[in-house]
């Protein structure tokens, strides 16, 4: 993970601070992953369908809020491309997820922290989210892993309006990647 990050070009201030609290999460405590600290390392992917620039959101009951998929890693888990795509997969039933151009395999998107309310016996707490992007050929396979998970594919436009800011940047992201992919040519 130290390797990722030291490689990772972060986009502003903000995330470059965001990544510096990361690296100094991984290096001090002895699982990042761990729950029981008030900040821990969680991984993401926002799911694409390049030919036609749709990305894949799930309505996050306890949040509010549409996000990308991911979560935390299982025990042992340590390596967090694979625990994104692992979420990725159990979150959306998608089974043909890969990078979306082989540079991308494995490679940061975004790092970004957000702070997550109480909820029941768990207290507030912080998220360093580790993001990336997948694709998919097969959208019309993605399945909510339960009714209260919807999954909504969205347009780019669409996911920049009803996504929060740090979301948002993520899409945008997304979207400067789909514009030099080889996947996304022939869109109409």
């Amino acid at each position: 993970m130290l390797a990722a990050l030291a490689a990772y070009r972060p986009g502003d201030a903000e995330e470059a601070d965001h990544v510096q609290r990361v690296r100094a999460l991984v290096v001090e405590h002895g699982d990042p992953w761990s729950r029981q600290q008030p900040l821990h390392v969680t991984a993401s992917a926002l799911v694409v369908h390049p030919p036609t620039r749709r990305v894949l959101l799930r309505w996050h009951a306890r949040m509010r809020m549409w996000l990308q998929v991911g979560g935390h890693g299982d025990p042992g888990e340590r390596d967090p491309w694979l625990i994104a795509r692992r979420e990725a997969e159990e979150e959306t039933g998608l089974v043909d997820l890969v990078p979306l151009t082989p540079d991308l395999a494995a490679r940061l998107v975004q790092v970004v922290i957000v702070p997550v309310p109480a909820f029941g016996a768990e207290g507030a707490h912080e998220h360093a989210d580790l993001r990336y992007v997948l694709a998919t050929s097969r959208p019309d396979d993605a399945v909510a892993e339960s009714p209260a998970a919807v999954l909504r594919w969205m347009t780019l436009d669409q996911a920049l309006t009803d996504t929060e800011p740090n979301v948002a940047e993520f899409v945008r992201r997304i979207a400067g990647l789909l514009d030099r992919s080889p996947r996304s040519e022939g869109r109409g």
